[in-house]
């Protein structure tokens, strides 16, 4: 019988890590932590939630950065976490853009948000050691519109962060209305998921 888990799937630029508004995170060096995020995500665990990133990358369809940068960056934020025993579990990125069509992206069309790819691949991933996601005690929570629509066609209960984009009126505009707007990930997790 396999254990439930709860689980946050965590969008990385502008909920850990600040974004470079309207540009990419090219290099390590530009990869710095939200205040808190890392304390956020270590309480997060302490309660037995699993972390889960899943970001979308455009910047690597668009030739602006290498998915071996994004590899880097994302092990220099793990590494950052590690500090303070707030490692995530899995981490996934969409290198997919639809406006810079790439043969060796096609396969990750649906693992762009809004799209749920990431989420269904992380699901499966634990379904193999042995977990089952508890989608009804699960949250998604990013800065942007197509982060609270990919958790509401997933199923989860979205959050939206006013770090980064912070787009609450995009989503007011689509009907994407999230469970909870927080500060940022410290809010989100530790005065609203973590009471209930």
């Amino acid at each position: 019988m396999p254990e439930k888990v709860k689980v946050l799937f965590l969008d990385r630029d502008g909920t850990i890590i600040y974004d470079r508004l309207g540009d990419y995170i090219t290099r390590v060096e530009q990869a710095h932590m939200i205040p808190m995020a890392d304390d956020a995500i270590a309480k997060a665990k302490i309660a037995g939630f699993k972390i889960v990133i899943v970001s979308n990358q455009a910047g690597i369809a668009k030739g602006i950065v290498s998915k071996q940068v994004v590899e880097e960056i994302n092990a220099y934020m793990q590494g950052m976490l590690a500090q303070k025993q707030a490692k995530y579990d899995f981490c996934y990125f969409a290198p997919y853009h639809p406006d810079y069509p790439n043969q060796e992206y096609e396969p990750y069309k649906t693992w762009r948000k809004p799209n749920i790819g990431m989420v269904v691949q992380a699901i499966q991933d634990m379904a193999k050691m042995g977990l089952e996601v508890d989608i009804e005690e699960s949250y998604f929570i990013g800065d942007k519109q197509v982060d609270v629509a990919c958790g509401i066609r997933a199923g989860l209960r979205p959050i939206l962060v006013m770090t980064g984009y912070a787009e609450e009126d995009e989503c007011r505009e689509k009907n994407t209305v999230p469970e909870y707007v927080a500060k940022d990930l410290y809010d989100a997790i530790v005065n609203y998921i973590l009471p209930q």
